[in-house]
């Protein structure tokens, strides 16, 4: 599956939008179109599947490394794939656009904020195609979208600044309806801020379609086999995976890995629905913060807790976390009870309270990790905890924040919470079937 990867100047430029507009482009073009996001976000791909129709692929090397980075990669489906990058192009220690554009061996298209310039957008996109041979980074800039360029003379005078070695792969228009609200984490979800159809195929009208397709190429090939692609061994296990408004953060290869080794069937807390007879549980991210009185009026979060106690094991990640412990209180002061499972209260806060890419080493073996294993992971909370002098943690941060700055991963009976989202190419979700199974 040939591909590009569309790498904005800065964050906030606008590449999801033009992202999602050229989604767009290539449907209407008749191309079958794999969306893709370059870090460890969840957010920008709800939008990207609200358009293609199919689950956006998580590429991230931190999480994933080079060989699994390019099997997730490999197991997208479709004619091209559509990469967004993660803020600017060459930001990010542990895994950049352009890192991830590198180990794929994908040209990069640069999208340029043009409201307010012409010749200084072939300038911009100049500098980072060279700034690649700077840095001894083998990343190809092929050229640029034009994001809030008008048509005319302001289009015309940004073709002709352009040198010979870039291209002009079109624009988009500016447009209010091709403004994604936003909230504490980021966007709202594709699910509940889709932009309108019509915005998306007027701003994919101005775009080169056939030159994006054309300077579309395939990955290089894999080197190494640390994990088989097709999967371990089935287990005899029923997993159980809160699947909702408040726990929506899930990567699609999760629950692949899910569905390849096991039985899975979802849950909805929000909606009150009983917890499933199964062997384990997974609560994902999300907004449990936003459901505060459903999840503690609908019983299921309650019925965990009891389940929990008798020795079902639930991991939760983050917001599996929040729901995981014994209240969760909102910045406004709404306090709801959750499920008790773990000793802690969480609190939300109006600015974020951990931002980054981590990796924790396992003190004593877990449901996600071996006794001295280290996985790497990814947090971003709003939220602190506030957790009692006896409580057990399963990880030391050698990366990032965690719960208390120095440590992860709470322990309660046979269950486990953490800040940290992990991939399945971690092994972390391996390990968690492993033990869970009958």
């Amino acid at each position: 599956m040939k591909g590009f990867v569309l790498g904005g100047v800065s964050s906030g430029v606008g590449k999801t939008v033009a992202t999602l507009s050229v989604i767009q482009a290539l449907e209407d073009a008749g191309y079958d179109v794999q969306p893709a996001k370059a870090g460890p976000d969840f957010i920008d791909p709800s939008h990207h599947e609200a358009v293609a129709g199919r689950p956006s692929r998580t590429l991230d090397l931190w999480l994933c490394g080079e060989d699994g980075l390019r099997r997730n990669y490999r197991r997208g489906e479709g004619d091209v794939c559509v990469v967004e990058g993660v803020m600017g192009l060459y930001d990010g220690d542990g895994s950049s656009t352009a890192m991830v554009a590198e180990a794929l061996d994908l040209p990069v298209v640069l999208v340029v904020d043009a409201s307010a310039g012409m010749e200084s957008v072939a300038a911009t996109a100049l500098g980072f195609r060279e700034y690649a041979d700077r840095i001894g980074r083998d990343v190809e800039v092929a050229g640029i979208v034009a994001q809030r360029a008008h048509g005319g003379r302001h289009e015309q005078g940004i073709r002709d600044a352009l040198p010979e070695e870039l291209e002009y792969f079109g624009r988009i228009p500016p447009n209010p309806a091709l403004e994604i609200p936003d909230r504490h984490l980021g966007l709202e979800m594709g699910a509940e801020a889709a932009l309108p159809r019509a915005a998306l195929r007027e701003a994919a009208e101005t775009l080169e379609t056939e030159r994006l397709t054309a300077v579309a190429s395939e990955p290089g090939a894999l080197e190494g086999d640390a994990r088989a692609d097709e999967g371990s061994t089935p287990v005899d296990a029923r997993v159980a995976v809160a699947s909702d408004a408040a726990f929506c953060f899930r990567y699609p290869a999760t629950i692949e890995r899910f569905r390849e080794r096991a039985e899975l069937v979802t849950f909805s807390p929000v909606a009150g629905d009983p917890v499933p007879d199964c062997d384990g549980v997974y609560l994902p991210g999300g907004y449990p913060e936003l459901h505060v009185e459903e999840l503690e009026a609908g019983g299921t979060l309650a019925d965990l807790g009891e389940r929990a106690s008798d020795g079902l094991p639930v991991l939760g990640e983050c917001g599996g976390l929040m729901a995981m412990s014994r209240s969760l209180s909102t910045a406004d002061g709404e306090r709801g009870e959750m499920a008790g499972i773990l000793p802690a209260d969480v609190t939300m806060h109006d600015r974020y309270q951990a931002l980054d890419h981590v990796e924790l080493e396992a003190v004593d073996g877990t449901l996600t990790a071996t006794a001295g294993e280290s996985i790497r992971g990814h947090e971003f909370h709003y939220s602190s905890a506030d957790v009692d002098g006896d409580a057990r943690f399963a990880f030391e941060t050698v990366r990032g924040d965690g719960i208390d700055g120095d440590r992860d991963g709470l322990l309660e009976y046979d269950s486990l919470g953490t800040y940290a989202h992990v991939h399945p190419e971690s092994g972390a979700f391996d390990r968690f079937l492993d033990l869970v199974e009958n």
